[in-house]
């Protein structure tokens, strides 16, 4: 039943940040009429995001193991409902940016948290990848549910209109709610503060770099850079993508959106079961494959659209369907490399893997976001999104020399640590 309540709280957790995190794609879109300030202006604010979330997780990740997964977690939901529940009455661009600064260290927290806590909750290297997926699926619910709050606040009719900000009261609720039920929750991290007894703050620090230097970890932080490189650019522009190439009104392109969301949800459920029987390295391949045909599918389509705003679910073009269900593909590929390389290291190490995991996890969302902003802007939104064929490329070789190395023990992992090599 313990097990049960802490599998809740981290659906719960991972569901809060979901909908704060990808709100950002909606901001960017929203700041520019609300505040005046150009696309590439607007695309700092996943800057702000990520290297918080990159900052915070490479000086905190190494002592997520001494301070306790749970307080951790407390830590983060208690900071993120402050600050949701504050900004609706000081709303500017600025402190925007202070927001998702602070979501970004708020998630860092969560996220390597999290990440760690699986690994004593589950019981085998399967049930560990099925549960990611499924957890990693129900982030982007939240996701999805996220475009559809915020876009029951926009004002259509007054592209000058901040009261889309008070949606941060309902997420601000939904913290402490999240933040109660963790309270009230039990989780067992003996196991843990058994192996960090003999070690220092100092130690798992350097244990956390030297980690680094391991070819399978090494080979895994590229790709987990470029996966979400893919995955931020696509779904932070997307709102805007709708609005300046297909003609959509605000609130349809935000509503659109989701679409993309809600396909990289289902995505990873069905993967949480195919990935049971199947060889994750093909399954991921002909996703990528299948990714970049549909976006070489997709794109010219949006070359014929009209002038004329669209107002209507009905006068929609098709394209602003196809091209978000790339998320089908895209979905299982970072749950799965995560899990894998979790599971490929032992239980004391997951809290320092974790933290590279979102280091390199929120870079590359950064880059991704700043290039393709930069791109759109210049080169127009059908050149931005054709240029995610280029990670995809450079992530299929990575996944099959990730594969390679894959073999690895835990035990093999853990010695070389240890031993500096």
């Amino acid at each position: 039943m313990t097990n049960l309540r802490i599998k809740i709280s981290l659906f719960l957790n991972y569901f809060v940040f979901a909908i704060l995190l990808n709100s950002v794609g909606t901001v960017i879109l929203q700041v520019q009429a609300n505040f005046d300030v150009s696309k590439g202006s607007a695309s700092v604010l996943e800057a702000f995001k990520d290297l918080s979330i990159a900052i915070t997780s490479f000086l905190i990740a190494s002592y997520v193991n001494k301070i306790g997964y749970k307080k951790t977690m407390l830590i983060s939901l208690g900071l993120i409902a402050v600050m949701c529940l504050i900004i609706p009455s000081v709303s500017s661009f600025i402190m925007t940016k202070m927001l998702f600064a602070a979501a970004g260290i708020g998630f860092a927290l969560i996220k390597v948290s999290v990440f760690a806590t699986i690994g004593l909750v589950t019981k085998s290297k399967n049930e560990h990848l099925s549960f990611m997926n499924f957890l990693e699926s129900f982030f982007m619910v939240g996701v999805l549910t996220g475009y559809f709050l915020f876009a029951s606040m926009v004002d259509n009719n007054d592209p000058k209109s901040t009261t889309w900000f008070n949606t941060y009261y309902i997420l601000g609720g939904l913290a402490v709610v999240a933040f109660l039920l963790l309270f009230t929750t039990k989780l067992d991290e003996s196991s843990i503060k058994e192996a960090e007894q003999s070690k220092s703050a100092s130690d798992d620090f350097v244990e956390m770099l030297k980690l680094i230097f391991l070819p399978l970890v090494l080979v895994f932080i590229f790709s987990a850079f470029f996966y979400v490189l893919i995955e931020q650019s696509i779904m932070s522009w997307l709102p805007t993508f709708n609005k300046d190439v297909l003609q959509l009104s605000t609130s349809l392109s935000i509503q659109m959106a989701s679409i993309l969301s809600a396909s990289i949800a289902l995505g990873r459920f069905l993967a949480g079961l195919i990935l049971r029987k199947a060889d994750w390295l093909i399954v991921l391949v002909v996703c990528l494959l299948a990714a970049g045909t549909l976006v070489l599918l997709a794109v010219p389509l949006t070359k014929n659209i009209t002038g004329i705003t669209v107002n209507s679910l009905a006068d929609v073009p098709l394209v602003a369907f196809i091209f978000p269900l790339i998320g089908l593909f895209l979905a299982p590929i970072y749950p799965a490399i995560n899990s894998v390389i979790l599971s490929n290291l032992p239980a004391h190490r997951h809290g320092s893997m974790s933290g590279l995991i979102v280091v390199f996890s929120a870079l590359g969302g950064s880059t991704g976001s700043i290039i393709t902003g930069n791109i759109f802007e210049a080169y127009g939104g059908q050149t931005a999104f054709y240029f995610s064929l280029v990670p995809i490329c450079i992530l299929i070789v990575l996944l099959i020399v990730f594969k390679r190395l894959q073999p690895k023990t835990a035990a093999v992992v853990d010695i070389k640590v240890k031993g500096g090599h």
